[in-house]
């Protein structure tokens, strides 16, 4: 009698720990293929408050397109390798027949399984798993799972974790009935720096055209307009520092548009007007190369970009040469001839890339160290791919600076370019120092198609899209100028990066080419002007 006391005992205690929600209700499951979409994402809120863990199989499933229906409809079951089984209990069943009918998902729906499977992850043990979910549930509008939310919160350890997770709390009682919610939301809210967050405040706040407000409670819009104000003071220094980095980003790629042609046309005074298309031979040498990396070397393919400097640099500066010594070097002193012939090589040479690679453009993959970036406050991210380029146009001019300032062939084109004809009287030979200026000059182009090849697509008209710019970097600059090259390149660059938030990018360029045509009105040479005898030839 004694043990049949301490038996009926224990199975009461194991019935007392037993949660209520042990198992699913068939009904609830069977909703998730109804027609109406309402019906459905019902269903898909009432099991995420179940917090069962059959639950999450369930919508997992649902998410995967594996939950069916059987039996004319009358029960749900997951499919697997041709095999079914109960979607509430788990039970195998067998084979999957043949009339089972797929639950399809629209958008709308798989949008908000995205929700309700992150509100069921939120118990997961990896500390990642829950930061996913609880980032996941801040775009969420599921009233339902704001309990959830608020008992993870009570028992979540991890800082990162619980930062995210009370302002996902704080996002849904924005939705609340409850004004008194709202408020204590809107300003639990005012330590987000998330571009949504940042959004639902502007648009409590903002009068609609009809003169009210989509917050019909003036306290709480109150409160939401003091956290939308300290959001903005708070992510006013990260947009200004972006705006500084976007500038040197756009400055440091016009700089290597623009440092081929300081040479070719500042120093050498030739109109080039095939410069755009150096980098564009440029950019689809790094293209052939990676290539050939991807077919032979696909276990260097991260290191592509290093072999395609020296070829891109090697191509173009033949290629220079054989234009300097073929063509240019008989219209020397006749920069009309000049600028139509460069011109019309030019054009061959896109028709020839056009022959050669097709019409459409081809796409450069960023090695994976060059992918991906550094992520700010608000949601903002500075990409790897452009903080390198910056670090290697200064690599490049500097490359150039020692090239002509401390090098023998360097002493030669800054002879050559003050007083040729005492240049040549010295023994200098004046014809070779042109090819070999010609071809650095083409070559530092190159080396830009390479930067610019990580950054966009690579096509036959990439060049046009930068010769004019590359010219007015020169021209105000000052020609023949490297330093008034990098100050005219990072500041344009700079300059149309803060114009673009108030007036657009087509404006903000027009209004750009209007400054420096006025600048030159008033300072023909530029910013910096050559000095000494050079100056009066």
């Amino acid at each position: 009698m004694r043990a049949l006391i301490v038996r009926l005992l224990a199975v009461l205690l194991l019935a007392l720990h037993v949660p209520a929600h042990a198992a699913l209700e068939p009904a609830l499951v069977l909703q998730l293929g109804a027609e109406e979409s309402d019906t459905r994402i019902e269903a898909i809120r009432k099991l995420v408050a179940t917090e069962d863990a059959r639950a999450l199989v369930v919508l997992q499933a649902m998410s995967d397109d594996a939950l069916a229906l059987v039996d004319g409809g009358k029960r749900a079951v997951i499919v697997a390798d041709g095999k079914i089984s109960d979607a509430t209990t788990g039970e195998a069943l067998g084979d999957a027949p043949a009339d089972a009918d797929s639950v399809i998902i629209n958008n709308r729906l798989r949008g908000e399984l995205g929700a309700a499977l992150a509100a069921l992850k939120l118990s997961s043990p990896d500390s990642g798993v829950r930061l996913a979910a609880a980032r996941e549930l801040q775009g969420s509008d599921n009233e339902d799972a704001l309990p959830i939310l608020e008992r993870a919160l009570a028992k979540e350890s991890d800082a990162d974790v619980k930062s995210i997770l009370l302002l996902a709390a704080a996002s849904l009682g924005l939705k609340s009935p409850d004004a008194g919610k709202r408020l204590q939301a809107a300003k639990a809210l005012a330590d987000s720096s998330d571009p949504q967050v940042r959004q639902l405040l502007a648009t409590m706040v903002t009068r609609q055209k009809d003169g009210s407000y989509a917050e019909p409670d003036e306290g709480v819009r109150a409160t939401a307009a003091a956290s939308l104000n300290e959001i903005n003071n708070r992510l006013r220094t990260t947009e200004m520092m972006l705006a500084l980095f976007s500038g040197l980003s756009l400055g440091s790629i016009l700089l290597l548009a623009a440092l081929g042609l300081a040479i070719t046309y500042g120093l050498m005074g030739i109109i080039n007007m095939a410069h755009g298309e150096f980098l564009m031979i440029g950019a689809y040498a790094t293209w052939v190369v990676q290539g050939i990396f991807r077919t032979h070397f696909p276990g260097a393919f991260d290191w592509y970009i290093v072999a395609a400097l020296p070829v891109a640099f090697v191509v173009t500066a033949v290629i220079g040469m054989a234009l300097e010594r073929g063509v240019l070097r008989w219209l020397y002193g006749r920069p009309l001839e000049t600028l139509l012939t460069t011109w019309g090589v030019s054009l061959l040479l896109i028709q020839t890339c056009r022959t050669l690679f097709g019409a459409q453009n081809v796409e450069v993959e960023n090695p994976s160290w060059l992918s991906g970036g550094i992520a700010l406050a608000g949601g903002y991210v500075m990409p790897y791919n452009r903080i390198v380029i910056i670090f290697f146009a200064l690599a490049v001019l500097f490359a150039v600076w020692a090239a002509i300032n401390r090098t023998r062939m360097g002493l030669f084109v800054r002879g050559v370019t003050q007083n040729r004809a005492m240049a040549s009287c010295t023994g200098v030979p004046t014809h070779r120092v042109d090819m070999m200026t010609f071809g650095l000059g083409s070559g530092v182009a190159g080396l830009g198609g390479v930067a610019l090849s990580q950054i966009g697509n690579v096509g036959p008209d990439l060049g046009q899209t930068y010769i004019v710019d590359s010219f007015m970097v020169v021209v105000l600059g000052g020609v023949g100028q490297l330093a008034g090259t990098v100050i005219a390149a990072l500041g344009l660059g700079s300059i149309a990066k803060f114009l673009e938030p108030w007036s657009g990018a087509v404006l903000a360029k027009i209004m750009v080419l209007v400054f420096i045509i006025l600048f030159i009105q008033k300072r023909p040479q530029g910013l910096f002007a050559l000095k000494g005898r050079s100056a009066e030839a």
